[in-house]
């Protein structure tokens, strides 16, 4: 079928959607993290889009405000809950028959989701979530800055899993008898690798408690070579079953392999809702 697009209202500004129609009675709502457009990095969202619409289920993408082809002012991630609100109200206004809608976010679109208490959906599918608190105090004049560009440090629980590897790894072993390794560097890192994680930040914490409020069936996924997943993963419950590890991903799962378990998980959780 036809991608659509379209506009809709979202606190007296007008948000721009894509729509892939299908005829399942189930839709994906996808949300752009960072201060991405709505087709996502190299165009990922808008093929993923594509892709779950061939295997029937109808996608909605928005930009939120602020962003792309969208108006009003972008305030970042923690003030989207409204615009995610909007573009489910309009996804059922274009599709009336749709029943349940599934939310797919990566980074802070995934900690938006968590923040508004899943915003209405049914079920939500969560990649990578961003859990780095803001600096304290930003600057008026400059725009929020995008979750993928900031730093984002390893924790010391990544950094052990990393030198355990590499104490398995004989190119690893190699370079460091041969010299090839700085010392004075690798000491750095195995100390900081030494320390424990830092306790949960206040945003982390507001995530974990609008999760909590969420009833739905909830999926986590996790790009093992990303570090806002490392991060992630730090600060929350290890035994959490909802938890799922993509081998050899990064962060936006452009990996051929990443792209098909990606597919398969969201295909999953539509299927299962």
């Amino acid at each position: 079928m036809t991608r659509r697009h379209f506009t809709f209202a979202c606190e007296g500004v007008e948000l721009a959607g894509s729509l892939d129609p299908a005829d399942a009675t189930t839709g994906l709502l996808l949300v752009s993290g960072g201060n991405e457009l709505r087709s996502g990095p190299w165009g990922s969202q808008a093929q993923l889009a594509s892709k779950i619409a061939t295997a029937g289920f109808p996608v909605l993408r928005f930009d939120r405000r602020g962003v792309g082809d969208s108006e009003g002012e972008n305030l970042g991630f923690t003030t989207s809950a409204p615009d995610i609100a909007a573009a489910i109200h309009a996804f059922r206004a274009h599709l009336p028959r749709l029943k349940k809608i599934v939310a797919f976010g990566n980074c802070d679109a995934a900690s938006a989701l968590m923040l508004a208490a899943g915003a209405g959906c049914d079920a939500l599918v969560l990649a990578n979530p961003w859990t780095f608190d803001p600096d304290p105090e930003p600057q008026a004049e400059s725009p929020p800055p995008e979750p993928e560009t900031a730093p984002t440090p390893m924790p010391p629980s990544a950094l052990r899993s990393y030198y355990l590897r590499r104490l398995f790894n004989p190119a690893a072993l190699k370079r460091l008898f041969t010299g090839k390794v700085k010392v004075a560097d690798m000491a750095v890192s195995l100390a900081q690798a030494a320390a424990p994680d830092d306790p949960p930040g206040a945003l982390a914490r507001d995530m974990a408690g609008g999760l909590a409020m969420f009833h739905g069936p909830v999926t986590i996924l996790l790009a093992e070579n990303d570090r806002t997943a490392q991060a992630f993963k730090a600060v929350w419950d290890k035994a959490d079953p909802r938890l799922r590890t993509c081998p050899g991903a990064g962060h936006s799962f452009v990996e051929p392999q990443a792209r098909i378990w990606l597919q398969g998980q969201i295909l999953a959780a539509l299927r299962s809702v």
